[in-house]
């Protein structure tokens, strides 16, 4: 299962510089403890959660849509309302990550600028990673284009480094000087739309199988808008394998699940079960005109109920449980404020659920999770737990609780986290 070990943003929205976890490029954050396989950040309404949350969706849009396109999408308002007020430089990212326990680190880069007529494109973009059996020293970089123009090494092998992402141009004019060295190891390349990911145009290409592995990666991100009114939509019939972000296909993953994962969906009953008394089966129903029905059965009645009378809480559950039994996980899982619709007491039985989920190093996901319910924080350890708050100068600043040593200890005694916080121990 691939990890993000750490990830930097700067200039977007709130978060003018912030940091989670290890980033091996900067010498500040490069020894620091990586992020956990459930990460959770917490913090006040209006610390600047949802615009974490949102860059990983930013990220993804990206890569799916254009920068242009992602940055009107989900309600952004443009690049200029998502760049944050009052500084210089451009929107840049920096995720490091492994595709695998043991595998070498990588390092994705991207900054996102606006040209002379307004509209954003992709200013820099680089991947690295270190070089077989290298401890020390700059990772290689078989990937780096700026202004849509570049360099991208071919297949597995490392070539001739690049010390310099400013280096280009002069790299660029040497290689065309020795076109049988070009032809070898690397490629100069141009884009022919700068507001397109380069990472999305050459990993589609087989030459490039590491660019292609980790475009896969954040293709494979799940990020979740789910709404109850939305799964209480009548979609048309037919099985789908993965549940969409905002949910409005649930029945349609019932019927994949229920009939090639049977006992998968069997356990998934018994989980629900235990958290909502009285529901003894789910199941779907297909209209007279192709429109599928989800019906929950009650212990208690003898006719079904459908989704259309379920309320919030049972619907969002329901949910989640797909989601973490998912026969093909996606690599990484993103939700906002799992707790709203949702009894208090369930939560910390929902947060451990996360994390057995995300331990799971065979068929888990990374679960990354915003919050502001302490019931939530209640089940989980320092090391999990980001606080975010926001300062007088309007920006996001975030620490790991663990770095307290105070609550590291008082939790050890038995102390829950989400007391201590409710408790204003971690302000």
């Amino acid at each position: 299962m691939a990890l993000i070990e750490g990830i930097r943003i700067q200039n977007y929205c709130a978060l003018r510089d912030v940091t989670l976890g290890r980033i091996g490029t900067i010498r500040e954050y490069r020894d620091a403890e990586p992020l956990t396989p459930l990460t959770v950040v917490i913090g006040k309404n209006g610390a600047g959660k949802r615009s974490i949350f949102d860059a990983f969706g930013f990220l993804s849009d990206c890569l799916k849509f254009g920068v242009e396109e992602a940055c009107d999408k989900q309600g952004r308002g443009g690049y200029e309302r998502l760049f944050s007020k009052g500084q210089d430089g451009q929107i840049e990212f920096e995720i490091y990550y492994k595709e695998d326990g043991n595998a070498r680190p990588i390092t994705y880069e991207v900054s996102f600028d606006i040209d002379n007529t307004g509209r954003p494109f992709v200013s820099k973009e680089r991947l690295r990673q270190r070089r077989k059996g290298q401890n020390k020293g700059w990772p290689f970089s078989f990937l780096i284009l700026d202004d849509g123009k570049g360099v991208v090494w071919k297949g597995e092998q490392e070539g001739k480094q690049v010390d310099d992402a400013f280096d280009i141009a002069n790299f660029i004019e040497s290689l065309q000087k020795n076109s049988n060295e070009e032809s070898k190891e690397t490629e100069v390349v141009e884009l022919s739309d700068k507001r397109r990911l380069g990472i999305a145009t050459l990993g589609s290409l087989t030459q490039h199988p590491r660019i292609s592995a980790f475009r896969k990666f954040i293709e494979g991100w799940y990020l979740s808008y789910f709404t109850p009114d939305a799964a209480r939509s009548l979609p048309l019939a037919g099985p789908q394998k993965h549940l969409n972000i905002h949910g409005d296909n649930l029945g349609n993953v019932v019927q994949y699940i229920e009939r090639e994962h049977p006992k998968k969906f069997q356990g998934i009953l018994n989980k629900i079960a235990q958290k909502i008394p009285g529901i003894k089966k789910i199941s779907t129903e297909k209209t007279n005109d192709g429109r599928l029905l989800l019906k929950f059965n009650d212990k208690g009645f003898q006719d079904p109920f459908y989704a259309q009378q379920m309320s919030d809480g049972t619907l969002k559950v329901f949910a989640y449980m797909l989601l973490l039994e998912d026969p093909n996980p996606p690599p990484f899982l993103c939700i906002e404020e799992p707790e709203n619709g949702l009894y208090h007491k369930l939560l910390e039985s929902l947060a451990r659920e996360f994390r057995e989920h995300a331990s799971n190093r065979k068929d888990g996901s990374q679960v990354f999770v915003t919050t502001h319910q302490p019931y939530f924080v209640d089940a989980l350890e320092p090391d999990e737990v980001w606080i975010l708050e926001k300062k007088e100068d309007g920006f996001s600043y975030i620490r790991r609780a663990s770095e307290n040593e105070l609550i590291k200890n008082l939790v050890k005694e038995g102390l829950p986290l989400g007391s201590l916080w409710y408790s204003e121990y971690l302000d």
